[in-house]
């Protein structure tokens, strides 16, 4: 029988980053995949933050009756997964997290949030605009840089993820980084992985922090061993 996976997008992302993933994985995996609350299109409801989005992966696995699957989540999506085991453990089997920052403070915020200018990014770097805009529409991209610019502020200030709570974490965890990562330092991934009870990290030789650019068969190796073991 297959295991079940469910494949948590990053900050900015959408579930669509994840097609390629999702055709090598089905060989062996049941795959699911969806949309945080305000991303891919949908409306955005309420203020963007990691306990919305925690709680629309349990919402999501009640109703496809998901309980103790495996989690993969990419950037932001690992950290919602995490979070998710620390609030829901009887609902996640395994954890498995890419290019996760966990480390965050006012400073590393600050320098983040400069970058989400709607109009400036329209300006200066337009294909990724157009990319924002195949992603969540030409209606709501620019509210969903605005409100991540607000969920990213609210993170340094006051992280949802606390060391106490972290190791209290039972499941077993892959906090995995890509070599080429600029955001996410192997020394942070180092330090959450040492704190978590039945963690374990794992450097991706030449892989860079974007979604885009990962080599997914090597990204599905990486999560297949994990599983296997």
């Amino acid at each position: 029988m297959k295991n079940n996976i469910i494949l948590l997008h990053g900050a900015l992302g959408s579930k669509k980053q994840f097609e390629k993933l999702h055709d090598i994985l089905k060989e062996k995996f049941n795959v699911y995949s969806f949309n945080f609350s305000g991303h891919g299109g949908l409306p955005i409801e309420s203020d963007f933050n990691i306990d919305l989005f925690t709680e629309n992966t349990k919402t999501f696995i009640e109703e496809h009756q998901l309980e103790r699957s495996i989690i993969f989540g990419y950037s932001m999506g690992g950290y919602v997964g995490i979070n998710v085991a620390r609030k829901y453990p009887d609902i996640v089997n395994k954890i498995i997290t890419l290019g996760t920052k966990f480390d965050w403070t006012p400073e590393f915020s600050k320098q983040e949030v400069s970058m989400l200018d709607p109009d400036k990014i329209a300006e200066k770097v337009p294909k990724f605009a157009k990319y924002l805009e195949v992603l969540h529409s030409d209606m709501y991209w620019r509210d969903v840089v605005l409100q991540t610019a607000k969920m990213m502020n609210d993170l340094g200030n006051s992280p949802t993820l606390e060391e106490e709570g972290i190791q209290r974490i039972q499941q077993q965890v892959l906090v995995s980084v890509g070599a080429l990562d600029k955001m996410v330092t192997r020394e942070e991934s180092q330090k959450i992985s040492n704190a978590l009870p039945n963690g374990e990290l794992v450097v991706i030789e030449n892989c860079p922090h974007q979604i885009e650019r990962v080599n997914m068969e090597d990204l599905a190796k990486t999560i297949e061993n994990f599983i296997k073991n």
